[in-house]
């Protein structure tokens, strides 16, 4: 028996033309002036988001986009503010993508921009280990879902949600569900459920990857107040995030190999969809939590 399966794809832009750059820059600022007046306006149905953003020079998937987002940050999420560094949200109708071998990079997305004639060609640098799914994206035998394109200091990265079917596993005998809370202090915190009752808890300490996303925090900041060299902030920012990316992918490891002494495990997390914009603790405490690392986990 099959089941559909949900997985979100992510490519880095190749390094953008002087021109395609100077485009993109003006997307992205476009698209958050559109979403603070939405939000600023507390438009909560998509025929009032709709009126606001329809003069704004965007594309058609970035408007209807913000006109089905936006209403869930007011009704679902109950938002009181909006996360600096949002990224543009596109509908599927903007997952336009093409593949070709004979090409230094491989994918490439057809970067939707407002007016006729205005869209282009951008090459991406795929993660190897989901291209398989990529040409299914391309031969639509994936479907594409919500995409969001992010700036991230001299990068763009580009999330591509896909709906794909697999094979449902065979189990034999009862599942062990093994549920895992991602966390600050406790990175990880995992625990077995075994005859309806918990067993041996597992906990990966966060401590480190705390001092470190403070250190990064403080160091950038100065930098950019002693107005640094752009290669050497870029050199303390890569630093930090290879560590974190490190303890991330340890802490991983350790969680799979706890659940896999159980008989039949099955993996259960919470959902974390807009969890940003769910946060309201402050500037300081927000962009502590901001700073999880639960996208990676």
């Amino acid at each position: 028996m099959s089941t559909t399966v949900t997985k979100t794809l992510q490519a880095t832009f190749a390094p953008p033309t002087a021109h395609k750059q100077s485009k993109l820059n003006d997307l992205l600022d476009t698209y958050r002036d559109g979403l603070q007046e939405v939000f600023d306006a507390g438009a909560s149905t998509m025929s009032a988001v709709s009126d606001i953003v329809t003069p704004y020079d965007l594309p058609y998937q970035a408007k209807a986009a913000l006109c089905n987002y936006v209403p869930k940050l007011r009704k679902t999420y109950n938002a009181k503010e909006l996360d600096d560094g949002h990224p543009i949200r596109l509908t599927n109708q903007a997952a336009k993508f093409d593949h070709s071998d004979e090409c230094d990079y491989e994918f490439t997305w057809w970067v939707p921009r407002p007016g006729r004639g205005t869209n282009f060609w951008i090459p991406l640098r795929i993660n190897p280990e989901q291209k398989d799914l990529w040409h299914d994206l391309v031969s639509e035998d994936a479907k594409a879902g919500e995409i969001r394109l992010q700036q991230h200091r001299q990068n763009w990265v580009l999330h591509v949600t896909v709906e794909y079917p697999v094979e449902e596993p065979a189990i034999d005998g009862d599942a062990t569900h093994i549920g895992l809370d991602i966390g600050e202090t406790a990175l990880i915190t995992g625990c077995a459920l075994k005859n309806g009752s918990p067993t041996d808890p597992f906990v990966c300490d966060g401590s480190r990857a705390k001092h470190l996303r403070k250190g990064m925090h403080t160091t950038l900041k100065r930098l950019q107040e002693r107005d640094a060299s752009e290669w050497r902030t870029d050199e303390r920012f890569d630093h930090y995030q290879n560590a974190l990316t490190d303890i991330v992918e340890k802490s991983s490891r350790e969680a799979v190999e706890y659940a896999k002494q159980y008989e039949n495990p099955v993996l259960v997390m919470e959902n974390l969809t807009y969890i940003r914009e769910r946060l309201d603790y402050g500037a300081q405490m927000n962009r502590r939590l901001h700073s999880w690392a639960f996208a990676r986990l």
